[in-house]
This record gives C-alpha cells, sequence and structure tokens, in this order.
C-alpha cells in the first residue's frame, strides 16, 4: 500500500514540477551552451563521460546550467551522488556527509561525489570542513555558485578544484530551448501551443541570457493564454504581460558591480556621455547604492576633471547632495544630469599626479624644516 502511495505522490509531484525542472537535460546532448566548457574534446566533457571527474565549481549567473550540469554528472558517474544546499546545511550535515563517504568507501569502495549548491554562502568553518576529504581524494566536489568563487570560496578550497565559468546563454541558445520546450514538453504540448514569432522574440529577449526565466516566462504564457478553435496562442501581448521586467543579471558585491562601475567610469573618462548614461541605467535597474554612484562620480570630478573644470566638483556634490535630499527614484535625474556633465567636461589628472607625488616624497625622502618666512610668527 505504501508503495502504492508513493508511486501516486511521484506521479503528482512530476505533473506539478516547473517547466524548468521537467525539461532539465539529462545526458551532455540534451545540454545547450557552455560550448567553451562541455563541447566535443574538451577536458571537462572528457572527465564526465569517462567518469573521472575531479573537484570542481560552477560559477556563473543564473540560469546557465551550473546545477543542470551537476545533476549530468550524478546520472554518469558510477560514485555515490550526495548533494547538500548551502541554504540550509551546518557544519554537522558536512561531518554526516563526509562520515558517511569514508563509510561508503571501506564497505564497497565506491567514491562520493558531493554537490553544494549555493557554495558561497557556506561559512568559513564550514568551506573549512569540507577541506580534509577534498584533499585527500575521500570526496570529489562539485560546488555552483553565482559569485566570483575567488572572492567567496576558501583559497584552500579553490587551489583544490577546477574553477569552470559558465556565460550567459546566447538569443539563439535561449530560442533554441524554448522551442524544444514547448514543442516537446508533454504537460504543454496536450495544451497545442502555438506561438508567435514576436512573442518569442520577446521571450528570448527579456530573459538576458537566463535560461530558467525563460521556461518560467513560457510557462507563465501558456497558462494564461485563451483556446481559440482548440488551439492556445500565444500572442505579443501575452509575452509582455508575463514579462513585467527583465531578468537583469547584476550583483551589488560581485563582479558585475566592480566591471559596471568600472565600465560607467571609463565612459566618462572617455567624454561617452550616451555609454556613461548607458551604465547609469544599469546600475540603477541592478538596485545598486545610489550613494556609491554618487561618490565615485564626487572622486571623478577631483581625479580625471580637477582644475580642467573645477565646476564639475559642484556639479558631482550637488548630486550626491540630492541622492540624500531626493532619493530614487527622482535621483535618477540628479544623477543622469551629473554624469552627462562630466562625461563631457574637459579632462585633466593634474590633481592627482601632483598630490601623489608630493605623497611619495613626504614618504620616501627625509624630513624637511619649514622655511623660516614660512613659519609662524
Amino acid at each position: 500500500m505504501d508503495d502504492l502511495f508513493e508511486a501516486s505522490y511521484i506521479d503528482k509531484l512530476e505533473k506539478i514540477k516547473p517547466l524548468a525542472t521537467r525539461l532539465r537535460p539529462r545526458n551532455l546532448s540534451g545540454f545547450i551552451g557552455q560550448e567553451h566548457l562541455i563541447g566535443q574534446g574538451t577536458a571537462l566533457r572528457k572527465a564526465i563521460e569517462d567518469d573521472n571527474l575531479l573537484s570542481v565549481v560552477f560559477y556563473g549567473p543564473p540560469g546557465t546550467g551550473k546545477t543542470t550540469l551537476a545533476k549530468i554528472v550524478s546520472s554518469a558517474t558510477s560514485s555515490y551522488f550526495a548533494e547538500v544546499s548551502a541554504v540550509n546545511s551546518t557544519v554537522s550535515d558536512l561531518r554526516k556527509a563526509i562520515k558517511e563517504a569514508k563509510d561508503r568507501l571501506k564497505l564497497s569502495n565506491q567514491k562520493t561525489v558531493l554537490f553544494i549548491d549555493e557554495i558561497h554562502r557556506f561559512s568559513k568553518s564550514q568551506q573549512d570542513a569540507l577541506l580534509p576529504a577534498v584533499e585527500n581524494g575521500l570526496i570529489i566536489l562539485i560546488g555552483a555558485t553565482t559569485e566570483n568563487p575567488y572572492f567567496e570560496v576558501n583559497s584552500p578550497l579553490i587551489s583544490r578544484s577546477r574553477i569552470c565559468e559558465l556565460k550567459p546563454l546566447s538569443n539563439k541558445q535561449i530560442e533554441i530551448i524554448l522551442n524544444n520546450a514547448y514543442k516537446n514538453d508533454s504537460l504543454i504540448s496536450k495544451k497545442k501551443i502555438e506561438i508567435e514569432d514576436q512573442a518569442l522574440k520577446h521571450l528570448v529577449s527579456k530573459a538576458n541570457g537566463d535560461a530558467r526565466f525563460a521556461l518560467n516566462a513560457l510557462e507563465y504564457c501558456v497558462n494564461s493564454s485563451s483556446a481559440k478553435n482548440g488551439k492556445h496562442i500565444i500572442t505579443l501581448q501575452n509575452a509582455i504581460d508575463c514579462t513585467q521586467k527583465k531578468a537583469l543579471r547584476y550583483d551589488k558585491k560581485g563582479d558585475m558591480h566592480y566591471d559596471t562601475i568600472s565600465a560607467f567610469t571609463k565612459s566618462m573618462r572617455a567624454s561617452d556621455a550616451d555609454a556613461a548614461i548607458c551604465w547609469l541605467a544599469r546600475m540603477i535597474e541592478g538596485g545598486e547604492d545610489p550613494k556609491f554612484i554618487a561618490r565615485r562620480m564626487v572622486i571623478f570630478a577631483s581625479e580625471d576633471i580637477g582644475n580642467a573644470d573645477p565646476q564639475a566638483l559642484v556639479v558631482a556634490m550637488a548630486a550626491a547632495s540630492a541622492v540624500d535630499y531626493v532619493g530614487l527614484p527622482e535621483a535618477r535625474l540628479n544623477l543622469a544630469q551629473a554624469a552627462i556633465y562630466l562625461a563631457k567636461a574637459k579632462k585633466s589628472n593634474d590633481v592627482i599626479k601632483a598630490i601623489d607625488s608630493a605623497l611619495a616624497d613626504v614618504r620616501n625622502k627625509p624630513d624637511l624644516e619649514v622655511p623660516e618666512h614660512l613659519r609662524s610668527r
């Protein structure tokens, strides 16, 4: 009787799984994208196919295939595949998993692959608990993270693992995934779905390289579509309604944070106001702290413009004050106004050259007496 209820539960669970989970490829032949990592002849593909994988950390934006690759390894390896989530696991959970791996090796000579999702969420002590087992080969670690592992994962773990960076999927790859979904998913095919070209292009564009976002949006479209002559047509308006906001790739502490502020600063330095506004918009939409943006502009006003246009510092300080006084969303206007001014202003780095040269003298040369005529009287 228990088996009957279990089978019924599994059947029901399959029907309510999200589309992105139902369509998760089970082998490398069905995996779309990341050819630089798992294309024919690559080291990672060969290691997976030969069941000879060593510890690895998959790093990249959401929806690019990190968990999917781990699941493919689980079906391809003869090792025992254990899974731990860094969101709700403790050091005790890790020690238990390591002890079970040790017992498994003793009793059945079977190695263990341990998959840790969101590994960057583990504390230093939790990551340290993994080190001996990874170092002696007791477990093969597969970590997955959206954060730069060189910043968020302990150096000893990094040195014992291969870092594999996954890239956002191309529009063409997202389109292939969506076409496969609405044509091949059994639950969707029952509704006889058809999707207009403009609707498909809209979903692809909004996904921004995130396959999970694209599939979730498609599922919303399918569930909200209306039947007409026995078919469910997904129109452009359906697609717009189901994707109110683009899946913007931005992290306020990781690579995108530093790369985007760098692009913003370099665009102003190159006097490209259009590019500066583009990067400013990306930071605002990504949830960047507006005070951080304003501080960078205040620094830029003296570092890159200086006395070539003294008014630049006044404008930057006014924008910083406006951010405090007005706040977003209205302060976006003040930030944009200042960014345009700074980008178009005449540039000079004389200020930073002067102060840094003087500081070098102070640090490296003998102290000088204050000349008599400059002393206080």
